[in-house]
């Protein structure tokens, strides 16, 4: 019997490979459904939100959402000169014959070698950037100011900040605006009187009679945002103060600019009147200031003008070289509860998919508050499991059961090896061993006709092996089938068909 016992082998878990396949179905599609929302939004937000190297962005004669020919449109009517300029350079020479407005709504897009001429700008000259940069902020030395949080969309705020009134009058009596995507704080080390408003979506430089103006977004000034809050009335009030506005228009990043040369046309930038050089920058030349000189970096004490090519390059090279590094923008570009957000949508998708994929422990037995008579929870239970085509499961429970009432009538312990179990209940019955094995320890039935075959021969096991008082005479032993040749058991046989008969 222990020679016939040892050579049983286990049967293979038939269903082990698609229980596997399974549980990573349940594992992966909250993951990938997740992944697909979080694609969604981004891409859609991205969509959403207007790029300013876009051509046509913000720019008076454009018509679509992103332009601002209504904002035009709305200027010219309360009588305000719009002069549209493609040139930094002939802007800024613009800006500076008279009170004026030099509006530059894609700060982002000046060459390196231009923004500096900003502080050159006269007094009498308001100059306007919408959402600048990083880098745009450090090198405009009139406004000491520094990103401090970014919203995921713009916000509409009211004028007020921090408990005190806007410093700019022609604002204060405005509503909610749509300015609040940049937030701006004064930066560290500046001393000069930086002032803030919008919730911080507006910072301000004042000067006499003008000031320095950095808005937090786009939206007061664009076509599909004009007519929402009071965003029209913001952006007029903003840029119409003087009467005049110098309108930059730049149709994507600004190549280098060329000082003076007078063949082609390009204007001579000098600074300050009387072509002495100025806060240094683009700015430097040897114009005479009416526009008519030569505009190059040149040596004073050289009296043909021509300039020293290699020592300002230099210059140029080594202050640029000096200047750190700006921080990378990537988790300036959304503001910080978006990251939490995020965050905690990734601890619930991983909590809902542990959930659905596999209990974390068998099922706590608690007693029942009321008696149940046991036919009735056999019933329920039975119709919980065939809801749920929990196959396996019931087959487990038939097979347990039948376990647990054979052991002890063999005289085998609770944790005796299933091919001891097999060989032993074999031999009661005289069934062959490696049936016996794929009823008791096999693999689980796929239809529900063998779910039943396999209760009725769990069934005709523990009649013939363990009878009961009240199970009354044991039925005769069937002769045991015939053993299959190759490493797979056969199939179970019908428990009350004879052999030889063709149903």
């Amino acid at each position: 019997m222990s020679a016939q016992a040892t050579a049983v082998p286990p049967a293979p878990r038939a269903d082990a490979a698609p229980r596997r396949r399974r549980r990573r179905h349940r594992l992966l599609i909250p993951l990938g459904l997740a992944a697909a929302l979080l694609a969604t939004t981004l891409i859609t937000h991205s969509v959403d939100q207007p790029d300013p190297g876009d051509r046509g962005f913000l720019s008076p004669a454009a018509t679509g959402g992103d332009g601002g020919s209504r904002l035009a449109d709305a200027l010219r009517e309360q009588g305000v000169t719009v002069q549209r300029e493609t040139d930094t350079l002939r802007a800024l020479l613009a800006a500076r014959s008279g009170a004026a407005t030099l509006f530059v709504p894609a700060p982002e897009l000046l060459h390196p070698d231009t923004i500096g001429a900003l502080d050159s700008l006269p007094s009498t000259t308001r100059l306007v950037l919408v959402d600048p940069p990083r880098r745009v902020l450090e090198a405009v030395r009139l406004l000491p100011v520094e990103p401090a949080g970014r919203r995921w969309a713009a916000q509409a705020v009211g004028p007020d900040a921090r408990g005190l009134p806007c410093p700019l009058p022609e604002l204060r009596q405005l509503g909610r605006v749509a300015v609040g995507l940049q937030r701006y704080a004064l930066a560290p080390g500046a001393s000069a009187p930086v002032r803030f408003c919008f919730a911080d979506g507006l910072a301000l430089l004042s000067r006499v009679p003008e000031s320095t103006v950095a808005v937090g977004a786009s939206d007061p000034f664009r076509n599909d945002r004009i007519d929402e809050w009071d965003n029209r009335a913001f952006a007029t009030a903003l840029l119409g103060g003087p009467g005049r506005v110098v309108w930059l228009d730049l149709d994507g990043p600004e190549p280098p600019p060329v000082f003076g040369d007078g063949d082609t046309g390009s204007p001579a930038w000098s600074p300050t009147p009387g072509g002495s050089t100025g806060n240094g920058g683009p700015g430097r030349g040897t114009g005479t200031g009416d526009g008519t000189g030569d505009g190059r970096p040149g040596d004073p004490a050289d009296p043909g003008g021509e300039p020293d090519d290699d020592s300002d390059s230099e210059g140029r090279d080594d202050s640029r070289a000096d200047r750190p590094d700006p921080p990378n923008p990537l988790w300036s570009a959304f503001p910080a509860w978006l990251w939490a957000l995020l965050a905690q949508l990734a601890v619930a998708a991983l909590l809902a998919a542990l959930w659905r994929a596999r209990r974390l422990g068998p099922p706590a037995v608690e007693p029942l508050p009321v008696t149940v008579r046991s036919a009735e929870t056999v019933l329920g239970r039975a119709r919980l499991y065939e809801k749920a085509g929990a196959r396996d499961a019931a087959a487990r429970t038939l097979r347990t059961a039948a376990l647990d009432r054979l052991t002890p009538r063999l005289h085998l312990p609770p944790t005796a090896p299933p091919a001891d179990v097999a060989a032993a209940v074999a031999a009661r019955t005289g069934d062959d061993p490696r049936w016996t094995y794929e009823v008791l320890h096999g693999a689980g039935p796929e239809t529900d006709q063998d779910l039943l075959d396999l209760a009725r021969a769990l069934d005709r096991l523990t009649r013939v092996a363990a009878p009961h008082a009240s199970d009354g005479p044991h039925p005769p032993a069937e002769a045991p089938p015939p053993a299959a040749a190759g490493p797979h058991p056969p199939a179970a046989p019908h428990p009350h068909r004879a052999e030889g008969d063709p149903r």
